[in-house]
């Protein structure tokens, strides 16, 4: 019998996700599963019928989120819609819990027999514990990414497992990569790289483009000779260019734009690789940068309203992932208000020049790489396992 699957991402690191979960439900099925939802051209490329654009649901912070309310509104009563007409075996939302929640609710409504999947857990532990209590009222089933997740989704009541991070699987560079990423870009062997990160969403591209410029200014003054790599998500390609324009040491923008992804993939493998240091945008950027061995800075603002809101909820004393994995401080990060040039560019200053700091980092991101399932099943094929379990 046809699996019939209803996926929603709305973000690239959900894309990912979604579409090693569809390509390890492929395999347990036989190739007999059929998808519709959402999602962007990794999911699409695995066979996902797309409902509408992926990137209309990349919002984040609660200012965004309320601008746009009315529209994300509407697309998720039309979801649901969409999901009851469907009468897939499960519902399964990736992240982006704002729409992903609301959607399950109003499928849990229109038709309580849908099975509701929630793939990332949402961080509970972090800040506002009781969404874990109200998530329950209309997800059947979550997938955690971190190990010490599923006890906060059993206590209320849902089945939860740790399927592993998929970051475990991200290939490295190689050889080759490395040396064709620096003769396209003239950066010889022995010249210090800095790779910059500002965010995967036009509002971090905003808000943190001047920032990251500014701390690189002490940076390049004490390694005058530095190059500056910027990766481009491809739903901010376009602004990016024009935001970092002012930025010191002519930034080498890697514009994923009329490259296959393929291609784009390897060049980026390779500039993670080599970079000596990074500073990037809070997420799961920092997860990567773990798997790639670079040592990074991480830094992060908001508006004044998600700033306020968030900050003051927060039970935890850091928010990047291999210091909470790996139950370590070792990565620095510079969270709100701390978000200045400044102290940012101190930091990497230190990350560039200090051996020991740099060897800490390195100690923590192997444990964390451990932690998060590295040498295992791969999380893709264990999620799917996970989701099969449930509908059987």
């Amino acid at each position: 019998m046809t699996l019939r699957l209803f996926l929603v991402a709305g973000e690239p690191s959900g894309d990912r996700l979604g579409a090693a979960l569809m390509a390890g439900l492929k395999t347990l099925a036989g190739g007999d599963v059929v998808f519709h939802g959402v999602g962007g051209p990794l999911m699409q490329a695995e066979g996902l019928v797309p409902l509408f654009d992926m990137e209309e649901l990349s919002v984040i912070g609660l200012t965004e989120i309320i601008a746009n309310y009315r529209r994300l509104a509407r697309r998720v009563t039309d979801t649901a819609k969409a999901v009851t007409a469907e009468r897939p075996d499960a519902l399964i939302t990736i992240d982006i819990p704002e729409f992903s929640l609301r959607l399950a609710s109003q499928v849990k409504d229109r038709a309580p027999d849908i099975r509701t999947i929630h793939y990332v857990a949402p961080t509970v532990w972090a800040w506002r514990p009781g969404r874990a209590r109200k998530m329950a009222r209309s997800v059947d089933h979550v997938l955690a990414l971190l190990p010490f997740e599923p006890p906060y989704m059993q206590a209320e009541g849902m089945s939860c497992d740790f399927v592993g991070h998929p970051v475990v699987t991200e290939p490295k560079a190689s050889e080759a990569e490395i040396a064709a990423f620096r003769d396209k870009h003239g950066i010889a062997p022995g010249e210090t790289t800095i790779l910059v990160l500002p965010g995967s969403r036009r509002s971090e591209i905003e808000r943190l483009a001047p920032i990251f410029g500014d701390a690189l200014r002490p940076v390049l003054a004490r390694h005058p000779g530095a190059h500056v790599v910027v990766p481009a998500a491809p739903a901010v390609a376009g602004m990016l260019g024009d935001k970092i324009r002012d930025w010191p040491g002519q930034p080498h923008i890697l514009d994923p734009r009329g490259q296959a992804p393929d291609a784009f993939a390897a060049e980026k493998r390779a500039a993670f690789s080599l970079a000596d240091v990074a500073l990037a945008a809070s997420g799961t950027v920092s997860l990567e940068l773990a798997a790639a061995e670079t040592p990074m800075v991480i830094a992060y603002d908001m508006s004044w309203l998600s700033r306020t809101v968030i900050l003051s909820l927060l039970k935890v004393d850091t928010v990047t992932l291999v210091n909470l994995v790996a139950e370590s401080r070792t990565v620095p990060e510079f969270i709100g208000k701390a978000c200045r040039p400044g102290p940012v560019g101190a930091a990497l200053n230190t990350l560039l020049d200090d051996a020991a700091a740099r060897t800490a980092q390195l100690n923590a991101m192997a444990l964390t790489m451990a932690r998060l399932g590295k040498g295992g099943e791969a999380p893709g094929l264990r999620a799917a396992r996970s989701v099969m379990s449930l509908i059987r």
